[in-house]
């Protein structure tokens, strides 16, 4: 991954997105860690930082496998739209399908949060809507970015508290 950059340095034609990533299918392990790779080579934008992998219990529907879950920091020069579309392609090349909502998946590609763009569209919304209560986004999120702020929201350490009863356990390296 590459090494420490502070977040003043990122060009200014350059957009600083944060992306989680979970998966609970098919070697979540080895989806996550090749997603990660794969987001390197998302065009117009440079991967900056991806966390470490978390396992997580499933939100929703119970009886389904843990997922292992990470979060990316990346620039880019495509506006937001144009990025969300750029995710699904990865999404679709790992094997992604939406039988139904919170299903089992080969890959989750979640655009978090862009700059500190507010959005609320039919086809995005920023920040994401759930970012603040799931302990899978917030853990990883500020393992790479400590001082994260979450329009509308505050801090994003601020959250830890609403979401320390979710279990989470970070995977270590090998």
């Amino acid at each position: 991954m590459p090494g420490t950059r502070r977040w003043s340095n990122v060009a200014s034609s350059s957009h600083l997105a944060f992306v989680a990533l979970g998966a609970n299918l098919d070697d979540p392990l080895a989806q996550v860690r090749a997603a990660g790779d794969a987001l390197a080579d998302v065009p117009e934008s440079r991967l900056l930082y991806l966390s470490s992998l978390y396992r997580t219990a499933p939100v929703g529907i119970r009886g389904q496998p843990d997922f292992i879950n990470a979060v990316a920091a990346l620039t880019t020069e495509l506006a937001p739209l144009r990025l969300l579309d750029a995710l699904f392609s990865v999404e679709r090349r790992f094997g992604r399908r939406r039988e139904f909502h919170q299903a089992p998946r080969t890959l989750d590609l979640d655009l978090l949060l862009y700059d500190q763009l507010i959005v609320d569209s039919p086809r995005l919304s920023l920040p994401h809507p759930r970012m603040h209560l799931r302990a899978f986004v917030i853990a990883p999120l500020l393992e790479i970015a400590p001082h994260c702020h979450i329009p509308g929201r505050g801090s994003a350490a601020a959250w830890l508290p609403a979401v320390s009863m979710q279990r989470i356990e970070r995977v270590p390296t090998q």
